[in-house]
Order: C-alpha cells, then structure tokens, then sequence
C-alpha cells in the first residue's frame, strides 16, 4: 500500500472461496518464510504467535523478528485502534457458498529490512494455511496486477504499489487418516434401517470413548475443549463425530419427500455455521425444504444434482454437542420426473454426502433398503394351497 524507509505496509487479505467448507473455530493460521531478514514492525487486525529474538534492536522493538512468522487473527471486540475491515473474527471464515461477506479476512502489516521498491522487494516464501487443522497446501507467491480501489464517493480509482497472490488447496488426505462422518438410511417401505458401517471413522478412540449413560457425563468441564482437539466420542459401532441419516418418508402421486437428521456424537465439540452436501438427481427438482437453508450447487455447469443444507442463522446454525441438544432435522419435499423416479435399487438414497466440505462415508450398496419383490399372498391362494395340501395327503393314505 506504501513506501517505508526500510520496508513497506501491505494488507493481506485472505479470500474463502470454498462453497460448502467454513474455517470454524478457533479459526485460521497463516505462516511463511521471509526471503531476507525481514521483521515485522506491526500489525493492525492480527498478531503474530511469537515475538521471536529482537535483542539486537535497541529504541523501537518489532512486533515479530521471526524468520517464519506464524499470524493468528484477532478476537472480536478488541479496540477500533486495533481494528482494519474484516478483521477480527476469530479466524472463522464462513463458506463462500453460505455467506461471502462473511468469507473474507484481512489485516495490516508494516515490514521492515525488507525493499523500498518493486525491484528489491523479496516475495515470501513457503506459505502454510491451517485451517484450523491441516490439509491445506499452498502454492508459490505470484506477482500479479496491482489491486483496484474506488475512492468512498466511487469516483476515483487508486491501485496498491504491488500485489503478490498465493492459492491454498485442500486435500481430506491430508487433513486425516479416516472420514469425519457417516451416513445411515432407512425408508417407509421397508423395516430394515442401513445403519452407518463398522468403525466408518476409525476405531482408534474405541478404549476412550464414553457411553450416553454415562455418570462422566455430569462432571464439570466434561465438554470443555483440550488444546489437543482430541474428541470425546459417545461409544458406537461407527465411531464417528457426526451421523447424517436419509429416511424415505412418502411416496406421494406427483411429490415425494426425505426427512435428514444430523447428530453429534463429540461431546467437546459444537459445530458452527455448518454445511451438509447432498448429491441426488432429484435435487434438480427440489419444491420446499423445511427449516434448513438451501442453495443448489452448480459444480458442473448444467448439471444440477447437488446441493447445500445450512442452518437458518440465529435458528439451528449450531448443531450442539452430543447429548440431547445434539442433533438437527429437516424434510425436504421433491417433484417427481415420471422418466427418472423410482424406488427401486436404493434410486432415493444420495449418491455422495459431504459435512462440513468432508466426505461422508456411505454404507455399501447391497445393504440399502430395498423395496419388496412381490404384493403379500392372497388368502384365496393359501385357501388353495392347503385345500390341495389335503387331498394329496388323503390320497398317499389311501
């Protein structure tokens, strides 16, 4: 943004651009490697984790002497001396596909023993994003136009002196071993529920979970977060934090509609501002969704089978944690296609689910419920069989 005598301020500003993956609390970590000996003199709308070792300035002390700084955001409500636009969040950044306003942060750096110049400036390098935990990689910083800005009457445009972008991706692989969720389903045509499969998520909390009778569950602080973000899991067979399950409620002439629960099962975990993905061929149809937000997605351009649930803000945004408050429901009321709707081979059920921009892991298809083959026997028929059933029995007597 300008010159210093021995550096420069920049505004950093990072851009969510995910449509169904929010950076949740305690929100995000920024880090990179300077390319020279730069220091950061300070910092408006963030801070840096460590000071680092500045004993060789004397007057003015920096904000970080670090080689590879690590930036966290600030709280909300710290003073506006302290504050810059979208700062100050907690690091949570919402999905852009939920709420782009609220899918920006940013915040303001003054560096120093760095370059005065475009041609001395040194880009950083090694950039690192978590977010809050890992999984996301990020590429080289790249030197591209400066950016654009009106003037508050929109009459004027000015330009920063320079502009560097750096693109983060993100990889479930990475991020863990094993899925975060799993789904069930059930239906009204048969009685057989599809629960989610056998350790889905790993049974590696197996000897520590904690079962929903438990007397634990009434000592203070049992829901209180560790600094480790080790879950605290309600014993089952599937061990995951969270189980979204599909239930087929009814098959009307022209509609039919799927009721969706989601449970917590971490009693040290609550979920804010969360999203759940379905993919279904009939979304491209959907006529009411009760109360749940909905957005259809548009991953592939004309293809529309994918869509996002999100809470009603201030309403169930929150799906609590585990115990009797940890758990949300909607139904969701759908048109029929005549060439495309059908009962039959577990058509009903999502193709792919997705919590919190997370795959869910689905239960194998030979298991899904599965419509009846055939109308029950008549009693004109049993009244026959048997009738017969005599007569070849006094027959064989005789």
């Amino acid at each position: 943004m300008s010159w210093t005598p021995d550096g420069y301020v920049a505004v950093v500003t990072m851009n969510n651009f995910q449509m169904y993956r929010h950076i949740m609390s305690p929100g995000w970590t920024l880090g990179w490697t300077w390319a020279k000996k730069e220091v950061i003199w300070s910092m408006v709308g963030s801070q840096t984790t460590e000071q680092g070792d500045c004993s060789k300035f004397k007057g003015n002390i920096p904000h970080c002497c670090k080689k590879d700084p690590t930036v966290v955001d600030l709280l909300p409500g710290v003073p506006y001396n302290q504050q810059i636009s979208n700062c100050c969040k907690g690091g949570v950044l919402a999905a852009w596909g939920q709420d782009p306003q609220a899918s920006v942060s940013s915040f303001q750096v003054s560096v120093g023993q760095a370059g005065t110049s475009n041609k001395t400036v040194k880009l950083p390098k090694n950039f690192t994003l978590l977010g809050p935990g890992p999984g996301y990689t990020c590429g080289p910083a790249k030197i591209v136009p400066p950016t654009n800005f009106l003037t508050s009457d929109r009459r004027r445009k000015t330009q920063a002196l320079m502009t560097w972008n750096s693109t983060c991706t993100y990889s479930q692989f990475l991020a863990r071993k094993h899925p975060s969720c799993c789904v069930s389903f059930s239906s009204f045509y048969n009685e057989t529920i599809t629960p989610c499969p056998e350790c889905a998520c790993g049974c590696e909390n197996k000897n520590k979970c904690i079962k929903s009778d438990s007397k634990l569950l009434s000592v203070v602080g049992v829901n209180t977060p560790r600094k480790d973000k080790a879950p605290l899991l309600q014993c089952t067979h599937h061990m995951c934090p969270v189980r979204i399950h599909w239930h087929v409620k009814v098959n009307y002439k022209d509609y039919w509609r799927a009721k969706i629960a989601i449970t917590n099962f971490n009693y040290r975990m609550n979920y804010t501002q969360w999203t759940l993905v379905v993919q279904h061929p009939n979304l491209n149809n959907v006529t009411q969704v009760f109360s749940f937000d909905y957005k259809p997605l548009l991953p592939y351009g004309s293809i529309n089978d994918t869509g996002m649930f999100y809470g009603m803000k201030f309403y169930n945004d929150l799906l609590m944690e585990a115990g009797p408050f940890g758990n949300l429901q909607s139904e969701v009321l759908l048109q029929k296609d005549i060439n495309t709707f059908t009962l039959k081979q577990g058509w009903a059920f999502p193709r792919k689910v997705y919590f919190n921009g997370d795959e869910c892991m689905l239960p194998p298809p030979d298991s899904y419920p599965f419509l009846p083959n055939s109308a029950p026997t008549s009693p004109a028929f049993i009244s026959i069989s048997i009738l017969s059933f005599v007569i070849l029995f006094l027959t064989i007597m005789c």
